[in-house]
């Protein structure tokens, strides 16, 4: 048990590390690299990028490499995105946008796989329930992966609290802050005044670090699994073949059910692209400047954490449907809050309320979308979320491909349409399972679906 652990929490600092560095830097794109909309634009490529990869590499690499490898080849190519943040342009950030992209899908595939084969191989040796002992790894190594978002964005808010030169925001530039935001690049006046080139470089310094300590200690102390116990998982991987796996996963699209789940799985790429890709932006870096970023994502990363746990314990008394409308209700009021309110600095405290209420939704999003696929589609659970992946990826693409475009008032608006046509479409689920099975709460009987999937939040 002790080598196993000690390579489940190798795992799991290993993440902590890369994500701390990933996660600061996703939540910063729209303000530190806000000319001509780069920083979403380079987020829209990267999820497009992790489409494709989704698709193709995991099996590959796997099968080629080993996890091990995989797993330190694919931290490299998020590196690449911390290197290519040193000198931001179209010709350096979009490239490594589409390595990161390439190698996020391998890298949690890889770790799932390990972790996997360590709980089985130690639950064979003990005697004990595969499961139970698979849900134990999982479970620290959420434990231990889900603060990535506190350290990642507290790091930079302290290294860019630093600067010298904060910009006295007028009255007259606050205007310009909010749904009604003054299009784009003539309003970069305000908080949005970008930090000095040595805080910028410090901060990407200690992040690529970071990704670098993550690596090596993947490198040094993880150990490769041993060929005769990798064995069984790579048959798995290799049957079906991709291709085939590839097409199930349109084939899949034949379910009613999943063609009416799409909206709900896009809405959560598009609630998550406006909080990282405009709120940061339009919101909290124009009326307090882009130091605060970090300590408002915080607020969102630590409510997520929580009540991603809090939820899926007590799905199993309320029912997801309860949950569902939770959440609905929370981001409703939040659309219409955003669409009404003026930012201004001596509102400190309503900068955080918003993103603590998103925190709160999110994590009913996360949680019991991921428990509604596993319960609906137990018998195709690789097409089913191979689909959750793809169409929640499609989300953040589309959210960040029309950041630029569009003021943040229409952008609140699409939000709230998504919103009301996702849950139009999952009470039809919801009607077409009472009616395949009445009197039957097969819907309720195991709505927790377990540790959510973080691999679309990269």
């Amino acid at each position: 048990m002790e080598r196993n652990l000690k390579n489940v929490l190798v795992i799991s600092f290993g993440f902590l590390l890369l994500f701390t560095a990933y996660g600061g830097l996703q939540s910063l794109q729209s303000s530190l690299n806000s000319e001509e909309g780069l920083g979403v634009a380079s987020l829209s490529v990267l999820y497009a990028a992790l489409i494709l990869s989704s698709m193709f590499l995991p099996p590959i690499l796997i099968k080629k490499l080993g996890c091990k490898w995989t797993i330190a080849i694919s931290m490299c190519c998020y590196i690449a995105f911390s290197l290519g943040n040193f000198y931001a342009s179209w010709y350096t950030l979009i490239p490594t946008s589409v390595i990161l992209g390439l190698g996020g899908a391998p890298l949690w595939s890889a770790k799932c796989t390990y972790l996997t084969i360590a709980g089985t191989t130690y639950a064979e040796k003990a005697g004990k329930n595969a499961k139970d002992i698979i849900n134990q790894y999982f479970g620290v190594f959420f434990l231990v992966f889900q603060s990535s978002g506190i350290w990642g964005n507290l790091i930079s808010s302290l290294i860019l609290s630093q600067s010298s030169t904060k910009v006295e925001i007028s009255e007259e530039d606050l205007e310009c802050c909010g749904a009604y935001n003054c299009l784009t690049d003539t309003t970069n006046t305000t908080g949005s005044a970008k930090p000095s080139n040595s805080l910028i470089y410090t901060l990407l310094g200690v992040y690529t670090a970071s990704g670098v300590l993550a690596v090596l200690l993947v490198i040094i102390f993880l150990d490769q699994i041993k060929s005769d116990q990798a064995e069984t998982e790579k048959e798995k991987l290799e049957a079906p073949s991709f291709w085939s796996t590839f097409l199930a996963t349109f084939r899949h699209l034949k379910d009613k059910r999943q063609c009416l789940l799409i909206p709900l799985t896009m809405y959560s790429g598009f609630e998550q692209g406006f909080l990282s890709g405009d709120y940061t932006k339009v919101y909290v870096t124009c009326a307090l400047g882009i130091h605060y970023v970090g300590y408002v994502m915080i607020c969102f990363a630590a409510v997520n954490s929580l009540c991603s746990l809090l939820f899926g314990k007590i799905s199993q008394f309320t029912g997801r449907k309860l949950l569902f409308a939770l959440a609905t209700v929370t981001n409703t009021a939040c659309i219409i809050a955003l669409l009404l309110w003026k930012p201004h600095p001596k509102q400190l405290a309503v900068f955080f309320v918003f993103p603590a209420l998103w925190g709160l939704a999110d994590a009913v999003w996360q949680t019991q979308t991921n428990g509604l696929y596993g319960i609906l589609f137990e018998k195709h659970k690789e097409a089913a979320f191979a689909n959750y992946r793809l169409w929640e990826s499609l989300g953040f693409v589309i959210a960040f491909g029309y950041s630029t475009k569009l003021q943040a008032y229409i952008k609140l608006y699409i939000l709230l349409s998504v919103l009301v046509l996702s849950m139009v479409t999952y009470g039809a689920v919801e009607y077409l399972e009472a009616k395949s099975s009445p009197g039957t709460p097969t819907a309720t009987k195991k709505e927790n679906g377990g540790p959510h999937s973080q691999e679309t939040r990269m």
